[in-house]
Order: C-alpha cells, then structure tokens, then sequence
C-alpha cells in the first residue's frame, strides 16, 4: 500500500516537472517578461498577481500565497463577505497557491505575458470552497463513472463606450451584416488573439439589442470547458477596454432591460454532449430511439430537468441574474421542460446524428460563474443517470403556455429567496457540493439581499447597475 502511494506521488510530480520544462521553454520562445498568477472568485471575477517570469519556475515549485477572501469571500464590488469561513474566520489569512501548468497560456492582447490558473490549499488541505475546486471534484466522479463531457458555454455581453456607456452600435437588427463591421479592428482582434490562448473563436456575431453581441468558440472536455469560459470572458473585457469600450457580462446591464423597455438579457446557454471517458465515443444518439436520444441521454436530462430549481441558483446566481427569469422574454426558460429546437425549453435539443447531438442548457445567465453552472450540470446528471430517471415528454408547442406542460412540471425560482430555498432543499445538490461550498455560497447570497434591502431603504432604484458592473 505504502509503495503503491509512494509510486502514484512521484509519477505526478515527474509530470509536473516535465510540464513545468515546457512551460519554462514557451516563456523563453515568446519572450515572456510576466505570468499572471489567476483564479477565478465566486462570482467569475478574475484575480491575480503577476509574476516577473525570471521567478516562475521558484514560485510554481514552493508556491505562492493569495489572500484566501479572494477565492469566495468578495462581493462583485470587491468587498469582502462576512460568514463564509475564508474570511474572517481565516484572520484573512492566506491560501498557498500552486499554478495548474495545464492551464498555462500566452496572452497576445497583453504584451510579453502569460496566465496560469491556480490550485489553491489552506493548511495542506484544498480550498473546497472554491469553484474550480468544486467543478474539478464533479468532472472526477463524472470520470469514475465512465464519462465525459464535452462543453461550450455560449455567452451574450453588452458593449458600450467606457466613459459615456452608450452602445457600442444602435438599433435592434439581429444579425444585421451592416451592424457587424461596426469596429473591425475589435471584433477582429478577438478573433486573432483568443485562439492563442486556447479558445478556438467560432462565430461572431451581433445580437438583438443595441450593443449587444455573442461571440462562440469551440467545446472542451471537462474542467477545461470552464477555463475556456473564464478565459473568454476576461479577454473580451481586456480588449474591449483597449478599444475604449467597456464591456459587461451582467445579466440585465440597464434599468427595463438593456436600453429601454425591452425584454433581453444577457444569458449563457451550456451547448454539451456526453460521451465516454476517453471522449472517443459521443452517448447522447441513438437513431433506433424513438426520439433518436439514447438512454443514457434520457436520464441525463432528466436528472437536469429534477433538479432545476436547486440549479437556478448556480446558472443565475445574483438577483440581477434571477430577474431574467421573471421577465417577458420570448427564449428565456420559465420552467424545467425540454424539446427539439425548442427556444422556449430549458433543455434545446439539437439533434445531429451520431457525433454532432447536443444539448442547449438555456437555464444559465452570463453573470454566472463558468465553474458552478459546469458543476451542476454534472451533479444534475449524474443523479438522473444513476437514479434512471424518466424523461417527461417533450414540448412541442411554447412552453409558456400551461396547456403545453406535462403535469407536476417545475417553475423556475425568479428572486432570490426562492432561489436560495430551492437551492438548499435540494439534498443532491448541496450534498455533492459540499458544506464548505454551500456556506460561503449562501453567506454571499444573503450579503446580496441585505444589500438590495439597504439600497431600496435608500431609494435607490438602479442600485444592481453598480453593484454588478464589474462582472
């Protein structure tokens, strides 16, 4: 036993010295002055301290120390959160911080720069609390039973002009090609720059409101679906500012809507299929099923359709984000129903044949932390496989209207209260969680609340607009 422990413990650290060798020959063959050591905090946000890169190699093997309130314990305006145990409860101590070299990439709209992502430890042990920790622990028991998934978020955002905030274009033509050349030397600067860092640019597009747009890029397996994602984000954020734009992934930018009283919003739909654990062999067709998905995919969406309610929460998890939900959006998901190319459904299905079947998860706002909604995704679709849960029949109609559900379908939780109580009546979801997670997560939620019952007692009624800028 003792051996065996001993043999698994050098393999992984003579990977790390291999992956460390080639990280430190890309630092050389780029000219990389500085390495931003990054993660992600509970609301997406990216953080970092940058590292002259003649100290990598000493940093990434003795590690380097992150205040831990930066992982799960700041609210989207950086301040910190009381009562989620890595505040303080820690002295506001530090996390000691190891770099993920897998995650290692070069920067090109930052000059002489790279990034790694960060594994985070307090006291020897994981920072559970964490979100890409939570996300990894999920990816492994998705592993330990066999598969994979493949993920693409696909997220909308809002452009605007960072000292005035007017849109970036006007008008509300969706797709329009006259819309599109509104700045070359931006869009295309995304479309050069960000699949040097590892996300492979798809499509760009403009969408419905002023300002508004959606820009895709290749799946991912795994953890690094939600790395994609992070990356993605804090990206179109950097260039745009470069450009003098300001851009903004907050669900509802604008008091009634984006710029004026319309019913758009910014979400994030989770495009996935599964397949098995060497991502050789997609699961989610079978052309001798009457609806043409296979078992296992039955029970997978299932699994999602159960547990919606609790998932609300980590697709859509500011009060900002939760309004999407309640408004009169024509393709924003009111209950958990599923159906074929069906934009009124939770659940899109996108049948393709064999390898290219896909679902559209249409639950997650863009707000929301890439790591979480991955994380429930799985934990949602592990119980429906494990538990063979029935698929309801599809909608075939809107899904807005009554007459078009199945009965005992669900409602999605449209504030936060109800988001928080579905959330924590669901034993599944939080249990796989884990307490750590679900402690600072609520701790967060409630610090939303108290925040929005201060800001109303003042009156202020466009209080979310700077609460949630930054994200």
């Amino acid at each position: 036993m003792i051996k065996g422990c001993l043999v698994r413990y050098f393999d992984k650290q003579e990977r790390y010295k291999m992956d460390l060798e080639k990280v430190l020959i890309s630092i050389k063959q780029n000219n990389i002055d500085f390495v931003r050591f990054e993660i992600a905090d509970q609301y997406g946000v990216a953080r970092c301290k940058t590292i002259p890169s003649k100290h990598f190699k000493e940093q990434s093997k003795q590690g380097h120390s992150f205040a831990s309130v930066a992982f799960v314990a700041f609210d989207p305006e950086g301040h910190f959160i009381p009562g989620t145990g890595y505040a303080e409860e820690k002295n506001f101590g530090d996390a000691v911080c190891f770099p993920d070299l897998d995650t290692f990439a070069v920067l090109p709209w930052c000059k002489n720069t790279a990034r790694v992502l960060l594994d985070a430890s307090i006291d020897g042990k994981p920072v559970t609390g964490f979100p890409r920790e939570v996300a990894k622990a999920q990816v492994q028991r998705l592993s330990e039973l066999g598969y994979s998934l493949l993920l693409a978020h696909e997220h909308e955002f809002s452009l605007m002009d960072k000292d005035t905030h007017k849109p970036a274009f006007e008008t509300y033509q969706w797709n329009a090609t006259s819309r599109s050349s509104f700045n070359l030397d931006f869009t295309q600067q995304i479309g050069h720059d960000l699949p040097i860092a590892g996300v492979d640019i798809e499509s760009i597009e403009t969408e419905s409101d002023p300002g508004q747009m959606e820009i895709t890029y290749k799946p991912a397996f795994g953890i690094r679906a939600a790395d994609n994602a992070h990356t993605y984000k804090t990206a179109i954020k950097e260039i745009a500012y470069q450009h003098n734009y300001k851009a903004q992934f907050m669900t509802k930018p604008k008091p009634d809507s984006l710029y004026g009283n319309r019913d758009r919003c910014n979400g994030a739909h989770l495009n996935h299929s599964l397949w098995d654990a060497d991502g050789k062999t997609a699961l989610f067709y079978d052309a001798s099923s009457s609806t043409g998905l296979s078992t296992v995919a039955q029970h997978w969406m299932a699994g999602i359709l159960a547990h919606a309610p609790a998932m609300t929460l980590l697709h859509s998890p500011t009060i900002n984000c939760l309004g999407r939900h309640r408004m009169g959006s024509i393709m924003t998901p009111k209950n958990a129903t599923w159906g074929f190319d069906n934009r009124s459904c939770l659940l899109r299905v996108k049948l393709a044949g064999q390898t290219s079947t896909y679902i559209e998860d249409r639950l997650g706002s863009s707000a929301g932390s890439p790591y979480l909604s991955l994380a429930g995704l799985i934990i949602a679709g592990i119980d429906g496989i494990q538990r063979q849960l029935p698929l309801p029949r599809p909608i075939t109609g809107s899904a807005f209207e009554e007459k078009n559900l199945p009965p005992g379908t669900s409602r999605l939780p449209d504030t936060m209260k109800d988001a928080i109580q579905a959330f924590l009546e669901d034993k599944v979801v939080t249990e796989a969680l884990g307490s750590d997670f679900v402690k600072a997560f609520i701790a967060a939620k409630m610090h939303e609340m108290q925040c929005e019952e201060n800001a109303k007692a003042k009156g202020d009624e466009h209080w979310e607009t700077n609460y949630y800028a930054f994200l």
